[in-house]
């Protein structure tokens, strides 16, 4: 195997591990993400019991990655703010204002989609 090769795959495994550093940071420190996670476990549980088509799943999958990966754009803005801005200024509070609405626009839509996936499988049920 050529050195190149060898030092592409070095690299691809490096990125890949400060991706996962990330991703356990935000675990960790934001309680917004965890609780983001846990909704979309209990998402992928409900779609396995209600039988949800492929078309179903591809919406749902795409909707709990725009929420998760909006709660991870939002706490890098919170903490970049924070860095630049250590003493509360009203620019930093609106951009941490305006990255937190991102996530909740997005997951107010992710309910929706939801709600049409899975309203109508219960409703049956009962």
């Amino acid at each position: 195997m050529s050195s190149d090769l060898k030092g592409h795959k070095k690299k691809k495994s490096i990125g890949f591990r400060f991706a996962w550093n990330g991703i356990k940071e935000v675990w960790s420190a934001e309680r917004n993400f965890r609780i983001h996670l846990i909704a979309g476990v209990l998402c992928i549980a409900a779609g396995a019991g209600l039988r949800v088509s492929t078309v179903e799943w591809a919406l749902l999958i795409i909707v709990m990655a725009i929420v998760i990966t909006l709660e991870m754009i939002n706490s890098s803005i919170e903490r970049v703010m924070d860095y630049l801005a250590p003493q509360y200024h009203p620019l930093a509070g609106l951009v941490k204002d305006i990255a937190a609405g991102a996530v909740l626009i997005a997951s107010i839509a992710s309910l929706i989609v939801g709600a049409f996936i899975f309203v109508p499988r219960l409703i049956t049920l009962f």
